[in-house]
C-alpha cells in the first residue's frame, strides 16, 4: 500500500476519563515497577482490576523495571479496552530538559510502536509525565502532538485513531490549540 493509499490517522483530544473509552488500547503513564500509583495509573489500575498488576508483576519478573521511555503492553481487565500499554515518562528536571523531552517523546513513540505491533488501530493517550513528574504541560502538549504527528507521516495508516485524553480543561485547551496549530501548517 502506498502512503497515499493509506487510511488517515484521526488524531483529537478529548476531555475526559480515559478508564471509560472503548478503544484497542489505553496507554497508562506507568512507575518504573508497574505496580500502580497514583493519579491515571492508580485509576487504571483500580478501574481495570487485579489483572492487569499480576501481567505487570509478570512482566518485571521476567525483565526487570522499565527504563524511561519503554512501553510494554498488558490485557485491560475490566477496563473497556483491550488492552493497557504502560510507559514510563520522565520526572522533570529544568536543568536536564533536553533530555527529559526526548524521554517523553520516546513514550509517545514506544506507545505507538507497541500499539502497531498488537494490530491495536484506536488508541487513547493521558497527559504523560505531568501530574506528580511535574512536566510542563505546554511543553508535554507541544512533544506529544509533534512527536504522534512525526510517527504518523512515517507510519501513514498503521493507526486510525489517536486520542489525547485530557482530565482538565486547560490540558484540553492546550491540546486543542496545539492540533489545530498543526492542522494549519499541514494545509500550507
Amino acid at each position: 500500500m502506498s502512503n497515499q493509499d493509506a487510511p488517515e490517522t484521526t488524531v483529537k483530544a478529548l476531555l475526559g476519563d480515559i478508564t471509560k473509552l472503548e478503544v484497542d488500547a489505553v496507554i497508562n503513564a506507568a512507575n518504573r515497577a508497574l505496580m500502580g500509583g497514583g493519579g491515571v495509573d492508580g485509576a487504571i489500575h483500580r478501574v481495570g482490576g487485579p489483572s492487569i498488576l499480576d501481567e505487570c508483576r509478570r512482566i518485571i519478573s521476567e525483565r526487570g523495571p522499565l527504563r524511561t521511555g519503554e512501553a510494554v503492553i498488558t490485557g485491560a481487565g475490566e477496563l473497556p479496552s483491550r488492552h493497557v500499554i504502560h510507559t514510563v515518562g520522565p520526572i522533570w528536571n529544568e536543568t536536564k530538559a533536553e533530555q527529559g523531552v526526548e524521554h517523553l517523546a520516546s513514550c509517545y513513540r514506544e506507545s505507538m510502536n507497541v500499539a502497531a505491533l498488537h494490530d491495536c488501530r484506536t488508541i487513547a493517550f493521558p497527559c504523560i509525565s505531568t501530574g506528580a513528574y511535574g512536566f510542563p504541560n505546554g511543553l508535554a502538549a507541544r512533544t506529544a502532538i509533534g512527536t504522534v504527528k512525526d510517527w504518523i507521516s512515517n507510519r501513514p495508516g498503521e493507526l486510525t485513531e489517536i486520542i489525547f485524553v485530557c482530565f482538565n480543561s486547560s490540558d484540553f485547551s492546550l491540546y486543542k490549540a496545539g492540533l489545530a496549530w498543526h492542522a494549519g501548517q499541514e494545509r500550507e
